[in-house]
């Protein structure tokens, strides 16, 4: 009888082990699967910064473009005045 047991012990350690080994692993993949979900977010909540900052980035690309527009005009009255100053002081 003891060696039956003895042997009904060493039996179950192995189980014993494999069940703790599948409930670690079953611990893991829960862990992944929460980070894979925290990641995808993540992901999201980057593409969305990106396309807004591209948005941001063009409408200071069109910004910068009226900037160099209005300093053409700019330069275009100063002549057109000066060449009215010019007049003026002649006559």
């Amino acid at each position: 009888m003891a060696k039956q047991a003895a042997a009904t012990t060493t039996d179950i350690d192995p189980i014993d082990r494999l069940e703790e080994k599948i409930g670690l692993l079953v611990q893991m993949v829960t862990r992944l699967r929460e980070e894979q979900t925290q990641t995808l977010e993540e992901q999201k909540r980057l593409t969305q910064e990106n396309e807004a900052l591209r948005a941001q980035l063009g409408s200071a690309e069109g910004t910068q473009q009226e900037l160099e527009t209005l300093r053409g005009e700019r330069e275009t009255i100063r002549g057109r005045v000066s060449d009215m100053l010019s007049q003026l002081e002649s006559i």
